[in-house]
């Protein structure tokens, strides 16, 4: 059986593939073509990420599809429940890429209270001839410990973040409309670790408490944070968006930055993906990613043996 992996895949995870007798292609095909690949080389599985869309009209016209796989965790450019009505498994890798995407928050986080996204910027135009003034300019940094986070969204990611923080030494806490508690699991050398029991909060109490917000929700017909939202916040609170395009009106952001309501943002992700606005690009108070939360070997490592270990169970299983 073949499988084609759109968007790529780990070496581990063609290998994995490879020893089952799987044929893997990681030939890049282009949106409008996909249809045709698929049934012209018999394609049976097509994994993607987040460039490749698996829509209604691919399905239909790709009958001897077997799975559709999304390396990483939301499925918001496929069809997942139509796809599963025409018979066709849907996977993910929901667990692969919680630690990756946490650490990249605090990439932000950190990148955000020393001025980083700044300074990166003015330090190679500037720094052998205004050193002192740049100095000066960036001297009123922030330390994160001590500090409160707020955490939308306590599924996985949001765990590994609270998990994180709480290393840092920041208080936590948390919303979320189906998790009402947690517990963190902080681990330290020679297997020592300490469990902390998260209780979570209404979105009102986040938001009027927290000096730093991070979301980690799915794509939303609605935005999460809006300027309802932002008038609750903290003045001078921190902002990163590392889950999903969309969820922040980034209107109303650039407003809060420019006002001084939000002192910087991070943003992994867009709502215009993958054309950001310009204005969102060229704001100096943003830290900016392109959509690099899962993209760390180890997380692409676990990401393609996960979905080889699902896609050998749905198909060698059924076979034999």
């Amino acid at each position: 059986m073949k499988v084609l992996a759109n968007d790529g895949i780990s070496q581990s995870g063609i290998e994995n593939l490879e020893k089952a007798g799987f044929e893997v292609s990681t030939t890049t095909v282009a949106q409008e073509q996909l249809a045709n690949y698929i049934n012209e080389n018999k394609i049976s599985v097509v994994l993607v990420r987040s460039a490749t869309t698996v829509r209604k009209e691919v399905i239909d016209a790709c009958p001897n599809l077997k799975i559709i796989g999304r390396g990483g965790v939301g499925m918001d450019n496929i069809d997942v429940d139509y796809a599963r009505e025409k018979g066709v498994h849907v996977i993910n890798t929901p667990a692969a890429s919680s630690q990756s995407v946490a650490e990249l928050v605090f990439a932000h986080l950190f990148t955000g209270v020393r001025y980083l996204y700044d300074s990166n910027r003015n330090m190679p135009l500037d720094g052998d001839t205004q050193f002192k003034k740049l100095k000066k300019n960036y001297a009123k940094g922030v330390e994160l410990r001590g500090k409160t986070l707020g955490v939308i969204g306590f599924g996985r990611i949001g765990r590994e973040v609270a998990k994180i923080a709480l290393g840092v030494g920041m208080k936590v806490i948390a919303t979320d409309k189906f998790v009402g508690k947690a517990d963190i699991k902080v681990e330290f050398y020679n297997g020592q670790f300490i469990n902390i029991e998260i209780e979570t909060e209404s979105m009102e109490e986040v938001l009027k408490h927290s000096d730093f917000i991070t979301l980690h929700v799915p794509a939303q017909k609605d935005y999460v944070i809006g300027k309802v939202e932002f008038d609750i916040m903290k003045n001078g609170v921190g902002l990163v968006n590392a889950a999903r395009g969309g969820v922040v009106n980034e209107v109303e952001l650039v407003n809060a930055l420019d006002s001084g309501k939000v002192s910087f943002a991070g943003l992994d992700t867009f709502q215009d993906e993958p054309t950001p606005a310009v204005q969102i690009l060229m704001n100096p108070k943003i830290s900016l990613t392109p959509h690099i939360g899962a993209a760390t070997n180890e997380a692409q490592d676990r990401i393609g043996l996960e979905l080889a270990s699902q896609i050998k169970s749905l198909l060698l299983t059924k076979k034999n």
